[in-house]
């Protein structure tokens, strides 16, 4: 087998080239072919400089994922790092593309860095619960300064080739259609001066100057870092490169990503890492089915939901008709989506004029003939039966023979849906969630009869529009309704029996849990749902919504809230809580924060369980993709089904045994047989 690397001869300028497909990652045969060719340039009088660049769409955009878990080969990174760098010849990278994680480091390595301006260079290993390990989080600091160096080992967003340049990341930008030759040209003006070296550079003096600036990052970005080991280690690794000589610093770094890497942390976010691709496949579709064109979208319903839901596609250049029954509905979910936008664009995020742009594809109307020539139809209406059969069957005679018929619907049977029309194979499931031009995930619910194309097309339109779909069977609840079910039914009656309902939602606050589940019902509406008769009341919600406590909208809900929506208990709620107590005659008993995690998600666990032994997620891991994008549970465990499997199976079930909860057959099963679910 040929290596990926290959030399060629520029005059006196020696140019290593790596043809990796498909993004020449750092696998073991890329290693040990750069580190050859800087031992040729080394060995070769004739060779003044060298010029490391990549073949196809990009340069080195990291580590070859494949080699994940498998004993190490050498030449490791780090070992090429280092070659690089020793070298007495200039040497310069050529960057196209994304420079990514140990693309970055090898940049770093080398002496220059030129690249096009389409470029984007960073350090992503935070998101896989890492540090970089070959020496990036000591060479970045020295080159560019503690404070620009930050954000990009500890966020691990990229930057451009602009930005990069602006903090002296990058030395120039070339000409987009001539990297090479600009490249070539570049080496040979650094050829004869002394070579500058990273690990031997000083502008790291920032950090030492004000040491106060690993606190302020820290503060600052408190709210996106909490939980994450990864973060930290990366602020330590950062300051370490001002207060320690190149060779500690470098020691250090190894010893941080070291923890990590046989943490559990990054073993849970290398596991969604893998989870969110195998998402997108479907088991039994045939490789070569064909999507459907969908060139146009309409969407029922302009509230929040559908407006939501019409901006994904809006945003991606994909018309939109939306239709409502009334004018002042339609003209007021009009004005939603503007001021959404507008919104946006005063955050930077977008331009004055890409908001015409995706304005100018929307088509505001009353009429469902307007929707005849869409290739996909959502329906986003009231969560009932009847309605959103009246709709489909009015689609089924309005819509051209071909387009699929979707519905946003979060509970309700898909294939009951259906039978209001003569095509049940063109009719699927698509579960946004709330806000739908933001949440990124999407549940592709497959019905009976759901064709293969339909599905195919569901899971690709997915990618377009930014969402992370996977595929749920036909249940009510789906995947990730289903599962919150049983959390809650929990945690009504953990309040019950004793447990303060903020005890509760401060349980999943420390979990990682963004917020609890009383915390959630005030923000989407403790009424939503409500039967509007104040006198009949039989449960605690219903309770609360009769004395107009209807959540944050009300300034009062389980929680009061003052002006910038800071909660606090409520005596009121209390009292409620305490007569229904009463009244069911449910003994008061003071409850461990222990008992309230564990009643909270080992149920979850087990409809997980049900979930897979009745086939309705394709794997386990699926359903952690779903946990994890719809309902935040924390990335740094991997989803519900993955800490289970860090806990132990055995652990759960005697936990569900404890508390007299129901045990599924297949969650049983494997705890019994020492396996896990993933």
């Amino acid at each position: 087998m040929s290596s990926p690397i290959s030399t060629s001869r520029q005059g006196d300028i020696l140019v290593v080239t790596s043809d990796n497909p498909p993004v020449n990652a750092l696998g073991q045969r890329v290693r040990e072919g750069l580190k050859a060719a800087i031992e040729q340039a080394a060995a070769d009088d004739a060779i003044k400089a060298i010029v490391i660049r990549c073949e196809g769409r990009t340069f080195f955009a990291g580590a070859d994922i494949t080699e994940f878990g498998k004993p190490p080969q050498g030449p490791s990174l780090p070992e090429v790092c280092a070659a690089i760098e020793a070298s007495d010849k200039p040497v310069v990278a050529a960057i196209h593309g994304t420079a990514l994680g140990g693309g970055c480091e090898i940049a770093l390595a080398c002496h220059y860095r030129v690249a096009v301006p389409s470029a984007k260079l960073g350090l992503p290993e935070v998101k896989l619960g890492l540090i970089p390990g070959a020496a990036g989080t000591q060479r970045l600091p020295r080159l560019v300064g503690a404070e620009a160096a930050l954000p990009l080992v500890v966020i691990g967003n990229p930057v451009s080739a602009k930005q990069a340049q602006k903090i002296g990341l990058v030395d120039t930008l070339l000409d987009e259609a001539d990297l090479a030759g600009g490249a070539a040209t570049f080496a040979k003006s650094q050829i004869g001066k002394p070579v500058p070296r990273t690990s031997e550079m000083n502008n790291n003096r920032d950090g030492v100057a004000n040491p106060d600036i690993f606190d302020e990052f820290r503060a600052k970005n408190g709210r996106k870092l909490r939980g994450f080991d990864a973060p930290n280690a990366g602020i330590e690794a950062v300051r370490a490169a001002g207060e320690l000589s190149f060779a500690e610093g470098v020691k250090k770094e190894r010893a941080l990503f070291s923890k990590l890497m046989t943490g559990t942390q990054s073993a849970a976010m290398r596991h969604y890492f893998f989870a969110e691709r195998a998402a997108n496949k479907i088991d039994d579709l045939a490789a070569d089915t064909k999507p459907i064109p969908i060139e146009k979208v309409g969407i029922i319903g302009a509230g929040t939901m559908g407006g939501g839901i019409a901006m994904n596609f809006l945003s991606a250049g994909i018309p939109v008709n939306i239709l409502e029954m009334k004018q002042d509905a339609l003209d007021r979910g009009t004005a939603t989506i503007r001021k959404n936008y507008e919104n946006t664009a005063k955050r930077g995020r977008m331009s004055p004029e890409q908001v015409e742009s995706a304005m100018g594809l929307l088509t505001p109307t009353l009429e469902y003939g307007e929707l005849a020539e869409c290739d996909l139809v959502i329906e986003a209406v009231y969560e009932n039966m009847d309605v959103k059969k009246e709709v489909f069957r009015t689609l089924d005679e309005t819509v051209k023979q071909g387009a699929i018929l979707a519905s946003n619907t979060s509970y309700l049977d898909i294939d009951e849906i259906a039978t209001a029309t003569k095509r049940p194979g063109y009719v699927v499931g698509l579960h946004f969630f709330s806000p739908a031009n933001v949440m990124k995930l999407l549940e592709v619910v497959r019905g009976a009869n759901t064709r293969d194309d339909v599905l195919a097309t569901a899971m690709k339109l997915s990618k377009a529009i930014g969402k992370v779909a996977a595929v749920s069977g036909v249940c009510p609840g789906f995947i990730g309704n289903r599962m919150l079910s049983k959390r809650q039914e929990q945690a009504n009656q953990l309040i019950m029996e004793g447990a303060n309902y903020w005890e509760v939602d401060d349980v999943l606050l420390e979990f990682g849990f963004p917020m609890g589940p009383f915390q959630m019902g005030d923000l989407a509406g403790i009424d939503i749902g409500w039967h509007r008769d104040p006198s009949k009341v039989t449960t605690v919600r219903e309770a609360l919504c009769a004395v107009g406590r209807f959540g944050q909208k009300a300034g009062k809900g389980f929680y009061d809230y003052d002006e910038a929506r800071q909660r606090t208990p409520s005596d009121e709620v209390k009292q409620i809580i305490a007569d229904f107590a009463t009244r069911s005659g449910t003994p008061q008993r003071d409850v461990s924060k222990q008992e309230i995690e564990e009643r909270l998600l080992y149920p979850m666990v087990n409809e997980g369980a049900k979930i897979l032994e009745e086939g309705m997620a394709q794997r386990a891991s699926d359903i952690d993709v779903v946990w994890i994008n719809g309902y935040g549970w924390p990335l740094y465990t991997g989803g519900p089904m993955f800490w289970a499997d860090t806990i132990g199976l055995d652990t759960v079930v005697s936990g569900l045994e404890k508390y007299g909860l129901p045990v599924c057959d297949y969650l049983r099963s494997r705890a019994e047989a020492g396996k896990t679910f993933n």
